[in-house]
């Protein structure tokens, strides 16, 4: 049998990254896998209904293979090219018109592990900042209360040292949900997503305001801050991608 022949009874056998890696090792290699039947059979294996018709949507078949073919699930996604090392948040809250807490925080301090909570926090609490979930926390020095009524806004910044540029996470969002049983007051805002990224978007981020478990109803005690992104980033790698793909300015 011939070499040709011998590679035509073959390739229909072999998976895209294969096929497409067959194609690197000739030129004769290359221009057999170049027919399009066998990247018609690709695609009718991921998307059937694109063959139902005698041409592709595409030019070719293996235009529309190479378009819009994933790798599976189980690759390895890509390292974040950030680092918490990199980055620096500006957080300010304010009740009213007045400020009530302001500070610069590194990366490293922000993530996870780099802080403590204070004893006395209710079991619920410290069930959640124990969970495996990636929560940046970061204490409130010093502690302040506010009255539950009342009006509290944040805003949340980071800049990245990297490349001198900032991104908005949160702006002056109002902390409107108090959760007195989890000893939480949470305020969000839609993350600004670049335009390089026009797929992603409605992604949330979240700061709470941690509070002591006291009997005067009307107060909160605030000892930590929180700040998260549960809607799509639960460990240290996924929040420093998405954090990659912000509207840096």
């Amino acid at each position: 049998m011939a070499c040709d022949e011998i590679l035509k009874a073959v390739f229909p056998l072999l998976e895209g990254e294969d096929l497409a890696t067959c194609m690197l090792v000739c030129k004769q290699w290359q221009e057999i896998a170049r027919d399009d039947f066998f990247w018609k059979c690709l695609c009718a294996k991921i998307w059937p209904s694109v063959c139902k018709r005698p041409s592709p949507p595409t030019v070719t078949y293996h235009k529309l293979f190479k378009a819009f073919y994933k790798l599976q699930d189980d690759q390895s996604p890509l390292p974040p090219r950030l680092s918490f090392k990199d980055l620096e948040f500006y957080i300010d809250i304010w009740s009213k018109q007045s400020l009530i807490f302001s500070d610069v925080v590194p990366g490293l301090v922000l993530r996870r592990g780099s802080w403590i909570p204070p004893p006395g926090i209710s079991d619920v609490l410290r069930s959640h900042l124990e969970g495996p979930a990636c929560r940046m926390t970061l204490p409130v020095e010093p502690r302040f209360n506010v009255p539950f009524d009342q009006t509290v806004s944040v805003s949340v910044l980071v800049s990245r040292k990297d490349s001198n540029k900032v991104a908005c996470i949160i702006n002056k969002s109002v902390f409107d949900y108090t959760d007195r049983s989890a000893f939480r007051a949470l305020a969000f805002d839609y993350l600004d997503i670049s335009p390089v990224h026009p797929f992603v978007s409605g992604i949330r981020a979240w700061v709470s305001l941690l509070f002591m478990d006291h009997d005067n109803d009307g107060m909160i005690d605030v000892f930590g801050i929180e700040v998260d992104f549960c809607d799509a980033a639960s460990s240290e790698e996924e929040v420093l991608s998405l954090l990659d793909i912000l509207d840096w300015k």
